[in-house]
């Protein structure tokens, strides 16, 4: 389902990938200023700020997901609709540096997460959004999925 998304990360040490990411939105997002922010490529697309706020909320469902297949918990996890989140996550009246900070902290607790499991709990498989999914895919999933939105970013916003 995710295959996309872990295809574009490069090989080699993820964990030091979402941490390096963490910094380069950091450069990138704080960067724009508030009018870049609510910028939409066209009528009905997301802003700017509300692609950030996508990729914090997308990545707390990602390490949600980890976490309870890491601990062993076997209970199928629901899948999320990311318009909906989208529809009440509230950019309009936030600032961008609020937004990135939100994001930053995000991708702090994903890194500090990700690092404190032990081996066996980065063998453990579930099954999310009606798909089987390893822990260990995660992390790879989180930073494919930030890389996914650098392109639209790039290639539909005219940034970065």
């Amino acid at each position: 389902m995710f295959r996309s998304y872990v295809d574009l990360v490069p090989a080699g040490d993820v964990l030091a990938r979402l941490s390096d990411q963490g910094g380069s939105a950091r450069a990138l997002f704080g960067g724009l200023d508030e009018a870049r922010g609510n910028h939409a490529y066209a009528a009905g697309k997301w802003t700017v700020k509300r692609l950030l706020q996508h990729l914090a909320d997308g990545e707390r469902l990602f390490c949600y997901r980890a976490m309870c297949i890491a601990r062993g918990d076997a209970t199928p996890l629901p899948g999320f609709d990311e318009d909906v989140y989208a529809q009440h996550d509230g950019t309009e009246t936030r600032a961008l540096t609020d937004v990135l900070d939100d994001f930053l902290a995000v991708r702090a607790a994903t890194c500090t997460l990700f690092a404190g499991f032990d081996a066996a709990a980065w063998q453990r498989c579930g099954v999310a959004n009606d798909s089987p999914v390893s822990v260990r895919a995660m992390p790879w999933i989180i930073a494919g999925h930030e890389l996914h939105h650098r392109v639209v970013l790039r290639e539909r916003y005219g940034v970065g």
